[in-house]
C-alpha cells in the first residue's frame, strides 16, 4: 500500500454512465473503507476539523473505520451531521476538509468524504439511526425549508428536545437535494429520502405545500401558532439573467427551471407524465456546480453540450471532480467566452448563441482577474436550448411579509454569522436565504449555528 496515494474509488465507465442517470461514483467496500482509513495520521490538533463547517469529529470516526467499528463511527459523525450520506457525496471536501489534510502536503489527503459516505451508507444498509432526544422540553420551533439548513437545523434542535415542525412550500422535502442536485450525483431514494426519515425518526414534523408568505407568515407562526422560535432556511432560488437580446426566445431556460424540471419533477425517466425538452445542440452558460449539474443532465438526454465560462480553467468555481466527469463524459468547454446575443429562427425559437472571445485582465473585488473582450472575436455556437447557469437569488416573499426583518441590497436576510440572529427576536436565519447560493455544507453549517442560537434564546 501507498500511503502518500489514496484508495482509488470505483466509479461507473464514462461512455457508460453519460446515457444513464445511476449514480457515478460507486463508493468504497469495507475492506476499501478500512484501508483508506489507516492512512490518516490522526492528528492531534486535527486541521482537517477546522475546515468543516460541521466540526465532524473527522480523526475520531476514521479512527473507528480504521478498527472496522462501522456503527461507533456513525454515532461519532451523527454527533455533528443529520446528513452525512449527502456530504459525502456533495461536499466540495478538497476546499474543506481534504483542502487542510496533514497528508496532502506530501502526497494525496486521506478521502474523508468518501469515507463519510461508506459510513452513512453502511449505516443505512444496517438500519442504524441517529438516537432521540431522551425526553421533550416543551419548546416549539417552525423551520421554513426543509433544504440543507432547515434540516440540518431541526435535527439539532429535535436532539436536544424540542418540538420540530418543518414547512416546506413543494409538495416533497429536500430543497436543492431534490430538486437540484441530479440524480447520478445524489440518488433521491437511496440517499436523500433515507437522511430525511433519519430526521423524522428524530421527531421532525414536515408540513409540504406551505408557501410561508402566502399559505401563513412569520408573523402569523408566531403570534397565532404559538412558536417560541423561528428558523429561516428557505434557500434562493429565484434565478439570475444576463440581460442580453434573445434570452427571452422559445428554448431558453434557467438551471433552475431546467434541474427542477429533470429531478424533482422525474422528466429524466421517459416514461414522466412531465416531459422536458431534449434539445440536440445544447449550450450551458456559466461554469459553477449548477452548470456542470445542468450540462451532464442534458447530456444524458441525448444532446452534444457545450459549457461557455467567461474566464479560464484555473477559475472555474466548479467542483475539479465535477469537471473532471464532465470532461470525460465528452463535454466541451468554451472557455475564455462570453455569450452576447442569443439568436433567433423564423419561428422564435433558439438557433444558435452568439460569443466573443475574452482574455483575462487585472483581479477583480473577489481576486479573481476580470475578463475583458477580444475586439473582433466574435463567433457562433449553434444550439437549439439555451441554459442560464448563472447563479440565484433569494425570493423576497418571506422578507416582504414579515414586519422588522432586515434585509440587505442583494435581498438577503441579514443575521450574524455566529448564532444566525436576525432583527426580529426570535426569529433566525441561514443558508442561501442569508448569503445568497452557496453550497450545501455551508448551508448546513448555518443551520448548526442557529440551532445553537435558538436554544440559547429560548434557555433564557
Amino acid at each position: 500500500m501507498d500511503v502518500l496515494k489514496k484508495v482509488p474509488v470505483r466509479e461507473q465507465d464514462p461512455q457508460v454512465r453519460a446515457t444513464n442517470f445511476k449514480e457515478v461514483c460507486l463508493g468504497y467496500n469495507k475492506e476499501e473503507a478500512m484501508e483508506e482509513a489507516s492512512r490518516c495520521l490522526n492528528c492531534q490538533n486535527a486541521q482537517c476539523v477546522k475546515g468543516c463547517p460541521v466540526s465532524i469529529n473527522i480523526p475520531g470516526f476514521i479512527k473507528e473505520v480504521k478498527e472496522g467499528n462501522m456503527e461507533k463511527a456513525y454515532e461519532v459523525i451523527s454527533e455533528a451531521s443529520s446528513l452525512p450520506a449527502v456530504c459525502g457525496r456533495v461536499c466540495p471536501q478538497e476546499s474543506q476538509c481534504e483542502g487542510k489534510c496533514i497528508r496532502g502536503f506530501k502526497g494525496e489527503p486521506v478521502s474523508i468524504g468518501k469515507l463519510e459516505r461508506f459510513v452513512a451508507d453502511n449505516a443505512a444498509a444496517a438500519g442504524i439511526k441517529p438516537k432521540k432526544a431522551a425526553s421533550s422540553n416543551g419548546k416549539r420551533v417552525a423551520i421554513i425549508g426543509s433544504g440543507p439548513a432547515g434540516l440540518t437545523c431541526a435535527g439539532d434542535l429535535a436532539k436536544l428536545g424540542y418540538d420540530v415542525t418543518i414547512f416546506e412550500a413543494l409538495h416533497e422535502a429536500g430543497g436543492v437535494l431534490v430538486y437540484g442536485i441530479p440524480e447520478f450525483r445524489l440518488p433521491k431514494d437511496a440517499v436523500v429520502a433515507k437522511e430525511i426519515q433519519n430526521v423524522k425518526d428524530l421527531g421532525v414534523k414536515i408540513e409540504t405545500n406551505v408557501v410561508v408568505g402566502k399559505s401563513v407568515t412569520v408573523d402569523e407562526l408566531m403570534e397565532k401558532e404559538g412558536f417560541d422560535a423561528i428558523f429561516i432556511g428557505s434557500g434562493a432560488g429565484l434565478p439570475k439573467f444576463m440581460g442580453i437580446p434573445g434570452e427571452n426566445l422559445n428554448g431558453v431556460f434557467s438551471a433552475n427551471e431546467y434541474l427542477t424540471r429533470s429531478n424533482l419533477m422525474k422528466a429524466f425517466d421517459e416514461t414522466s407524465p412531465t416531459p422536458i425538452m431534449r434539445g440536440k445542440e445544447v449550450v450551458v452558460v456559466g461554469g459553477g456546480n449548477v452548470a456542470m449539474d445542468a450540462a451532464r443532465t442534458a447530456l444524458r438526454f441525448g444532446s452534444k453540450v457545450h459549457i461557455v465560462y467567461r474566464r479560464s480553467e484555473e477559475e472555474l468555481p466548479a467542483r475539479k471532480e465535477e469537471v473532471h466527469h464532465a470532461k470525460e463524459e465528452g463535454i466541451v468547454f468554451n472557455l475564455l467566452t462570453n455569450p452576447v446575443e442569443i439568436l433567433a429562427d423564423e419561428n422564435g425559437w433558439v438557433k444558435g448563441i452568439k460569443c466573443i472571445k475574452m482574455e483575462l485582465g487585472e483581479p477583480d473585488e473577489s481576486g479573481r482577474r476580470s475578463p475583458v473582450e477580444v475586439p473582433g472575436s466574435e463567433f457562433e455556437i449553434s444550439a437549439d436550448t439555451v441554459i442560464m447557469a448563472l447563479g440565484t437569488s433569494p425570493n423576497p416573499l418571506i422578507s416582504s411579509t414579515t414586519k422588522g426583518l432586515e434585509v440587505n441590497k442583494r435581498r438577503c436576510i441579514v443575521a450574524d454569522e455566529e448564532f444566525g440572529k436576525t432583527s426580529k427576536p426570535g426569529v433566525f436565519a441561514g443558508g442561501d436565504a442569508v448569503t445568497g447560493a452557496a453550497t450545501v455544507i455551508l448551508a448546513m453549517g448555518a443551520g448548526k449555528a442557529a440551532a445553537k442560537g435558538i436554544h440559547e434564546y429560548l434557555s433564557k
